[in-house]
């Protein structure tokens, strides 16, 4: 995912992109915890997809508390 895709959506859709990617993560660290995780690079991606929607999402939180 591409951080400037990201900043093209609003913070609706950041928001349930956030939740579907927590989502994901919850049913990796099952897939792991049970033996059945086959390609574990996938947690460190979605790690990074979630910390990078929280980061966008608090980019335009900050603007937008400085616009008013």
């Amino acid at each position: 995912m591409d951080a400037k895709e990201l900043r093209d959506k609003t913070p609706d859709q950041l928001r349930d992109e956030l939740a579907n990617l927590k989502k994901e993560a919850f049913n990796l660290r099952f897939q792991q915890a049970t033996g059945q995780l086959e390609n574990t690079a996938r947690m460190r991606a979605v790690k990074r997809d979630a910390a990078r929607v929280k980061t966008i999402l608090n980019e335009k939180a900050a603007a937008a508390a400085q616009e008013a």
